[in-house]
């Protein structure tokens, strides 16, 4: 298996990890992997309540480069909010709750179970 599908398998492990993690939370997920022309995309469209919940979503193997939850910058966070801009024109405008961007880390050790870490209103 190359590297590109090997990092991709590994995402979506991940976003499959972490829809689970919200939905036990009392999320419901509405959409996953969201595309917005080039763009980009959302990993994992929620409502919590009445609000709405873009989630960016990072898989890490224990002990490679830095941890999940230090991958949303600035420029990233900006980003997300235009994103959610879009999903938001696209379906009815913002809902009473108004929008949060949430993160999602997931990180796989070398044994064990997955460690996922959910934190609320990052950007």
């Amino acid at each position: 298996m190359n590297a590109q599908r090997a990092r991709s398998a590994l995402g979506r492990y991940g976003e499959t990890l972490a829809a689970r993690r919200l939905t036990q939370a009392g999320m419901t997920v509405l959409a996953r992997n969201w595309r917005c022309g080039r763009t980009g995309e959302i990993d994992i469209v929620a409502r919590d309540g009445d609000a709405l919940v873009v989630c960016e979503v990072k898989t890490r193997r224990a002990g490679r480069f830095q941890h999940p939850m230090e991958a949303v910058t600035p420029a990233k966070a900006s980003r997300l909010r235009g994103l959610a801009e879009r999903w938001l024109q696209e379906h009815g405008g913002a809902p009473p709750g108004g929008v949060r961007i949430d993160l999602v880390g997931v990180l796989l050790p070398a044994r064990g179970a997955p460690v996922v870490e959910h934190v609320r209103g990052v950007a």
